[in-house]
């Protein structure tokens, strides 16, 4: 049985961006992400591994960077583990309370002076834990800057 929002209705783009702007610490939000896409349901020509996800925005700032004009890992991480969360109330298809178990980034090079995206994807949903994967890349080429790994309690 499909799951209703608070609002009650259909878990879509609007009600994640709800999500978050109102369940996140201020300091996520000062990131001014932007949410894309929500993918909870496979489209008609979807392929067998299909995954729920989600794909966000994170804008370039000077304030995110280190030395050098680089985009921090830090700000990279926060935005990987924040997609992910969104990821998870996709495949949920609604807002549950969870937490990070777990996050594994592997850099593979800086992204500069470029918004970044991450496109999240749910391998698994679980009844008490989540396993997924988030690709982040430079908004300007399309090319990857990490791969996250995370692991979530679902509470």
């Amino acid at each position: 049985m499909q799951q209703e929002t608070s609002s009650g209705e259909e878990f879509g783009i609007e009600e994640a961006r709800r999500v978050l702007g109102q369940v996140f610490a201020p300091w996520v939000q000062d990131l001014n992400l932007s949410i894309d896409r929500i993918d909870h349901v496979p489209p008609p020509d979807a392929v067998s591994d299909w995954q729920p996800g989600a794909i966000l925005r994170m804008p370039f700032s000077e304030r995110l960077c280190r030395n050098g004009g680089m985009v921090c890992g830090q700000a990279l991480m926060a935005f990987a583990d924040t997609a992910m969360v969104i990821a998870n109330l996709a495949a949920n298809r609604g807002y549950r309370p969870m937490t990070t178990v777990d996050q594994t980034t592997h850099f593979m090079r800086a992204v500069t002076s470029s918004d970044v995206i991450a496109d999240a994807r749910v391998i698994r949903l679980g009844r008490t834990m989540s396993f997924g994967r988030v690709t982040l890349m430079s908004a300007s080429d399309n090319k990857p800057v990490a791969m996250v790994s995370s692991a979530f309690a679902m509470l």
